[in-house]
């Protein structure tokens, strides 16, 4: 048992090392390319892989959508590809050379969106406790995006323009995932590759319409070139490996322990940014630090307050 704890545990690990390293990836990619024709390369190479892995392990017949809510399936497939990938990456962009570490702290407070949609959408009312913590997480966000100046922030609220769309992309990937509980019988291969083929139908026309418009240009095919190696890390790594891993690893320890391991992100992305020459501010630090351990402590109240519930229904009388 405890060894295939511990198997769970580096699945859920490798999958948060590969999306920590992204964010620092997509800084160099972004000089050379929007984040929108990227976005539609990443999943077009991605979605390409998943489709390969859903044939050999479960068939042609695994692509048979009649009988399915197809208009949903869209839905969760445009806000997690189309949603994420266009908003956060335009947030790193937008926020400039620290925008790794901003966008990987945010991505961290996954976990505490979750608790929120979750109320929102099924009626599942957090504890007041929990709500303390979600504040805590968000405040360790506004001192890694303001640097500890948050009045600067206020007397300048243009300048949220370059975090806005980050909340808004994690808000998309957390819309996603708790979508997949829609979908009871597909397994997480179905759902992640028939959702990323149909959340390409939003990203190729979304493309097609900025282009049409002048926002975006088609990118060179030198531009292409040198993107290459971060295309290939974000589709095949951060994309197939990152998202298997997490869905083997949280199918063995439970997502209650896996989402844990959501604040190696930022570690992650704040060490790779340190190699680049990219140095955290010591308010940035305190900020990380903030969010983790809100997001250790609301992870540790709630495996207590499942407890105590697990042993009051299991008494008597």
């Amino acid at each position: 048992m405890k060894t295939k704890y511990s198997l769970g545990a580096l699945f859920c690990m490798v999958a948060t090392l590969s999306w920590g390293g992204m964010f620092p990836i997509m800084t160099s990619a972004l000089k050379h390319i929007d984040p929108f024709n990227f976005t539609a390369m990443r999943y077009s190479i991605a979605g390409l892989a998943f489709l390969v892995v859903l044939l050999f392990r479960e068939g042609p017949q695994a692509l048979n959508l009649k009988g399915e809510r197809v208009g949903l399936v869209w839905f969760l497939g445009t806000a997690g590809f189309a949603g994420f990938g266009f908003l956060v990456f335009l947030g790193q962009q937008l926020a400039g050379p620290t925008g790794a570490l901003s966008a990987s702290i945010v991505m961290a407070t996954m976990p505490m969106l979750g608790l929120l949609v979750g109320w929102i959408v099924k009626g599942a009312k957090p504890p007041i406790l929990t709500l303390g913590f979600i504040l805590l997480s968000f405040t360790g966000v506004i001192l890694v995006i303001t640097n500890g100046n948050i009045g600067a922030l206020l007397s300048r609220p243009q300048s949220f323009a370059a975090y806005a769309p980050l909340l808004l992309g994690a808000l998309c990937w957390v819309v996603y995932t708790i979508g997949a509980s829609y979908f009871p019988t597909w397994s997480a291969y179905r759902y992640t590759t028939i959702t990323t083929m149909l959340g390409l139908t939003s990203i190729f026309t979304i493309d097609f319409i900025l282009t049409m418009v002048g926002y975006i240009s088609v990118p060179t095919v030198s531009d292409v070139i040198i993107v290459t190696p971060h295309l290939l890390y974000m589709a095949l790594v951060a994309g197939l490996i990152g998202v298997l891993s997490w869905n083997m690893g949280n199918k063995i320890i439970t997502p209650l322990n896996g989402v844990l391991f959501m604040d190696i992100v930022p570690v992650t992305a704040f060490t790779v940014s340190t190699l680049t020459g990219i140095i955290p501010s010591e308010m940035q630090i305190v900020g990380a630090c903030t969010t983790g351990i809100a997001l250790i402590l609301n992870n540790l109240y709630q495996r207590q307050r499942m407890m105590r519930m697990a042993m009051t229904s299991a008494q008597p009388g």
